[in-house]
């Protein structure tokens, strides 16, 4: 499996697309969710927060994986799998949670900012179909 982003699937990437992220439960159950993103080339970066069961899955088992669909070809996708590099407290003003409701055009009042993490995934494996 290819350990660098095939030039055919970087769009995927660098489009305000949805993201499933996947991550496994202390019990050993599978957790998905939709979230938003950003790549820069290097890593990946999610918001969540702080009281959610995402974060303490994390806390447990770091790897992760999500896929995104191209919603113009619903049969060509990318499944990127990494590892929790990190879990940073987002700003007093949720300044990356902003980012990513700027990204994605969906704007609105801010009231888990004291909750608000970033979480960065270091990708190690890209699958494309």
């Amino acid at each position: 499996m290819p350990t660098t982003l095939p030039g055919s699937h970087a769009d995927l990437l660098d489009r305000p697309l949805f993201a499933h992220l996947a991550t496994v439960a202390p019990d050993g159950a599978p957790h998905s969710s939709v979230m938003w993103f950003v790549y820069d080339g290097e890593v990946v970066r999610f918001t969540h927060t702080s009281s959610r069961q995402k974060y303490r899955n994390i806390q447990h088992e770091p790897r992760v994986a999500f896929s995104i669909h191209d919603p113009e070809d619903p049969y060509r996708s990318l499944e990127v799998r990494g590892t929790v590099e990190s879990v940073e407290q987002d700003d007093a003003e949720a300044s990356f949670y902003r980012s990513l409701q700027e990204r994605y055009g969906n704007v609105y009042p801010i009231t888990d900012a004291d909750r608000r993490v970033v979480i960065t995934v270091r990708p190690t494996t890209f699958v494309t179909k």
